[in-house]
This record gives C-alpha cells, sequence and structure tokens, in this order.
C-alpha cells in the first residue's frame, strides 16, 4: 500500500534517461482525444448494438455512456492536471491509493488499449475490405478476416506500420492524427446531412421496442446483473438500452488516453482539462447524431450484426453507391488513428511501469534521437499486431469495456484519496460538488459493469489473477519505490547531468 509521492513522480520525469519530449498543445489533446475515440465504435458498433440490443433507442444508450464519460472525465481532469506524468490512472492511483491498486489499474490498462487496438483493427479490416471489393487490389478472403479466414493481414500490416510511426516521435504522431480526425469527422457530417433525406419516422417507431426475451444468451453469455438477481434474459426496452450502453462504451475509451500524454504536454495543468472534456464533447455530439440518422433509415431489425461497416451498407442498401463509398473509405483512414492512439496510450502506461520498476527496466529505455519510449513501443505494436491478425472485434469490444469501467471507478475513487491526504497540492482544475460527482461516477460505471456477460467477467477475473502473479513474482521485489523504502541509507546511482529544470516542492509525509 506505499505510495509515491507527486513530487517524486514529477522529478522521475527530468531523469535524462527517461524524459519525453513535450510537444503537445491543448488542440493537439483535442484531437487526439476525438482521433481515438471516433472509431470503431461508431463506424462499427452502432449498428450491432442497434440491433441487438436497443433498436432506435441506441441513441439513448449512447447517452448513458456519454454522462457516465462524462462524470469520470472530471476526475481524469483533475488528477491529469495536478500529476502530469505518463501513466494516466495507473499513476493517479500511485499518487493515491498504494503500489498494489496501481499496479492493478495499470495492468487492466494494458488490458484496454492492447486489446482495444487489436479490436479497432480489425474493424478497420472490414471497411478496407469494402472499399477495395470489385477491384484489382481486392483483398482475398482468406486473409481479410481472422473469423471467416485464416487470418486477418490487413489488420496486422497496420499496426506494424503504425508502430514505426509512434517510434519516429509524438509530434509526428499528432500530425497523422489531424489528418485523419479532419477526414472522419467530416465523414460523419456527410452521413448525418445525406442521411437525414432518406430517414423514415416508421423507422424510429416504436423509439423504445418492448422488451422480448433474449436470443442464444443463456448462462455465461447473459449480462451478470441478470445471474445475480435471477432476472429473464430480456433486449431491448430499457433493460436492452443499459446493455447497449455498457456495449458501446466501446466507442467512448479514447479520452482517457489523453491523460496518458501528459508528460508530453507543454501546459498539462491548462491543456489537459480542455482536451479531456472537449474531445468528449464532440464524440456525444456525433455519437448520439449518427445512430439517429442510422436507425432511422433502415429498420433496426434489418441491420446485419455481423457486418463490419453499418454506415456504408445503409447507402447501399437505399442505391447510394457513390456516398457508401466514400464513407467506406473515410472510415477506413479515420479508424486508422484510432489504433495509433491506443498503442501510443499502452506504450506510455509500461513505460510509466517500467519506470517505477514494476516492469523490467528496458521497458523504459527512450530513443536517444527521437525521444519516444521505443522498447516498449515496438514490443506492444508486435503483440497487438499477432493479436489483430488472430482474433475478431466482436470477442475483444467487452473484454475491453470492463476492463475501462474499472478503470474509471478506481480514478473516481482516486480524486477522493488525494483530496483527503493532499488537500494542500494545487488544483489547477477541480472536480465539482465533490464527494457527490465521484461517487456517482464509480456506482454507474458499477452499473455498466454488471451488464457485461458473465464470460466477460470471467475472462477479466483470469487477466487480474494473470497481473497479480506477475506482480508478487516481479514487481514488488524490484519496486523503485520498495527499493527505497527498505535501504535508505544506500547512496543512489550516479546518473548523466540532467538540464536545469524548476524547483519542486519538498516531498510531502504519506
Amino acid at each position: 500500500m506505499r505510495t509515491k509521492s507527486i513530487e517524486q513522480s514529477i522529478r522521475d520525469t527530468d531523469e535524462p534517461e527517461h524524459r519525453l519530449k513535450k510537444n503537445l498543445g491543448a488542440l493537439d489533446l483535442v484531437v487526439f482525444g476525438v482521433g481515438v475515440t471516433i472509431g470503431g465504435g461508431l463506424f462499427v458498433l452502432t449498428g450491432v448494438a442497434a440491433k441487438q440490443y436497443a433498436g432506435p433507442a441506441i441513441a439513448l444508450s449512447f447517452v448513458i455512456a456519454a454522462v457516465a464519460c462524462g462524470l469520470a472525465a472530471l476526475c481524469y481532469a483533475e488528477l491529469a492536471s495536478s500529476v502530469p506524468v505518463a501513466g494516466s490512472a495507473y499513476t493517479f492511483s500511485y499518487a493515491t491509493i498504494g503500489e498494489i491498486v496501481a499496479w492493478i489499474i495499470g495492468w487492466d490498462l494494458m488490458l484496454e488499449f492492447i486489446v482495444g487496438a487489436a479490436a479497432v483493427a480489425g474493424g478497420w479490416s472490414g471497411y478496407l475490405a469494402n472499399v477495395l471489393d470489385g477491384t484489382p487490389l481486392e483483398i482475398p478472403a482468406s486473409v481479410a478476416s481472422a473469423s471467416d479466414g485464416a487470418i486477418n493481414l490487413p489488420a496486422g500490416l497496420l499496426v506494424l506500420a503504425l508502430t514505426a510511426v509512434l517510434v519516429i516521435g509524438i509530434k509526428l504522431s499528432s500530425r497523422v492524427n489531424q489528418v485523419a480526425v479532419a477526414i472522419k469527422v467530416a465523414v460523419a457530417l456527410l452521413f448525418v446531412v445525406a442521411g437525414l433525406f432518406f430517414v423514415k419516422s416508421s423507422n424510429l417507431s416504436p423509439f423504445i421496442p418492448d422488451s422480448a426475451p433474449a436470443q442464444g444468451s443463456g448462462g455465461i453469455k447473459q449480462p451478470l446483473v441478470e445471474v445475480l438477481f435471477g432476472l429473464e434474459p430480456l433486449t431491448y426496452g430499457w433493460g436492452g438500452i443499459v446493455t447497449g450502453a455498457a456495449v458501446v462504451f466501446f466507442a467512448f475509451i479514447g479520452f482517457d488516453v489523453v491523460a496518458t500524454t501528459a508528460e508530453e504536454t507543454k501546459n498539462p495543468k491548462k491543456d489537459m482539462p480542455i482536451g479531456i472534456l472537449g474531445s468528449l464533447a464532440v464524440c456525444t455530439a456525433l455519437y448520439v447524431t449518427v445512430s439517429l440518422v442510422l436507425t432511422g433509415m433502415q429498420d433496426y431489425r434489418k441491420i446485419d450484426p455481423t457486418d463490419p461497416a453499418p454506415l456504408s451498407t445503409a447507402f447501399t442498401n437505399i442505391g447510394h453507391d457513390g456516398i457508401a463509398n466514400v464513407i467506406a473509405f473515410g472510415a477506413a483512414v479515420g479508424i486508422i488513428v484510432v489504433v495509433m492512439i491506443l498503442l501510443l496510450g499502452q506504450s506510455r502506461v509500461a513505460f510509466a511501469m517500467a519506470r517505477d520498476g514494476l516492469l523490467p527496466g528496458v521497458f523504459a529505455r527512450v530513443h536517444p534521437s527521437y525521444r519516444t519510449p521505443y522498447v516498449v513501443t515496438i514490443t506492444v505494436g508486435v503483440l497487438v499486431a499477432v493479436l489483430a491478425a488472430f482474433t475478431s472485434i466482436d470477442v475483444l469490444a467487452e473484454l475491453v469495456n470492463v476492463g475501462t469501467l474499472f478503470a474509471f471507478i478506481l480514478v473516481s475513487l482516486g480524486v477522493l484519496f488525494l483530496r483527503r491526504s493532499r488537500p494542500d497540492l494545487e488544483r489547477s482544475f477541480r472536480v465539482p460538488l465533490v464527494p457527490v460527482v465521484p461517487i456517482v461516477a464509480a456506482l454507474i460505471c458499477f452499473y455498466l459493469m454488471l451488464n457485461l456477460a458473465v464470460e466477460t467477467w470471467l475472462r477479466f477475473f483470469v487477466w487480474m489473477l494473470i497481473g497479480l502473479v506477475v506482480y508478487f513474482a516481479y514487481g514488488r521485489r524490484h519496486s523503485r519505490l520498495g527499493r527505497t523504502a527498505t535501504q535508505p541509507t544506500e547512496p543512489s546511482e550516479p546518473s548523466e547531468p540532467s538540464e536545469p529544470s524548476e524547483p519542486t516542492e519538498p516531498t510531502a509525509p504519506h
């Protein structure tokens, strides 16, 4: 339960061998947030969730998920502006609750970012196949999908290419992201504006379909809340809306990645809250409008849940192949940066954990020229490429959601811990109505977790158990904080001279 002081966390960022380059401003952060959030959730999962869970009321599912994210985003904004260090929720937990909780959340974030990147890369491959279908560059079915063929080759190659971009530098990553974000936001707006002309009121009525027995969702496939309280498996109605919110939560995983770049932000105390809250607001508006237009253009009962490109298919079904192709192309370009930023987030979390000694120190190495954590970036990239090439998105999406919601709960509680342990800490952004907002955020996220399938929970517990084994076998014994506490009299190893930095406050007792 040892905690790492905020002052020590900030001092660690100035070590020459671990120092990252500060290149990002408020606009970069907003674009990063929009870039990673608008992707697989909008272009792939919207149709699935409407068909299987909520019907036209999937728009309400997005609103519920956005409220949960918004409350958690307030907590992220306070912690990210107070603790401007790479690692996001991992770093926040280390400074507020303790090392074991920090490890758990860091291990959990690995699940979120690695599995999320692989899932979105698989969804991107589906849109790319739509774009190239019928052309000389058409992708053979045997290498186009992990579920229908032997391997998803485009997804694996995409991840490897983006890994190279991330190694070269954060600024290049930001520029690539800005171009791709402009394209995919334009495509989303095109879908909304053009689709409005084909919306039929009959498709939106009833807006909330009557509850019906769920098909094939018994046993470990039914939501945990139904098992705990003996509820009958249902779809649609209020239960379907909430379950849909838990599923489409995958669409909002991006904004917390903004917090992982705090150490590379020029003015984190000011820019972090703008980046986190601004990107969430833009994305919520797009999700709600796109979902309303999609279910208005076609009967939700006729949406194919296995369709990897439901937005372009909606225009194909009404005979507008030109618009469908533009949307498919824009979605394919736009989803690319989602994968890139999830890889970025994972590499920064693992970098922070390695710098603290909880993972092997080789993962904390920074490239001498590019000043990026290149060893961990390459390692993560290869792992995600393999996962993306051999796994399908429907298997991965719910597993990402349970990990993300768990991280949000710990971040929300972290605000309460830090307010109590460090009331003197300067906070450029403060969560309003504490402790009400953090507690409500944690409760809503936990309720959404209960609406995920039992099998998702089982996979999550197995992953957490593996993480605890790794921590007690390696992390606990190699922790820099632990070694400092048990060997206070040993001189520290000499380090290379660093550039002068601003003086920091003395470490507070804890």
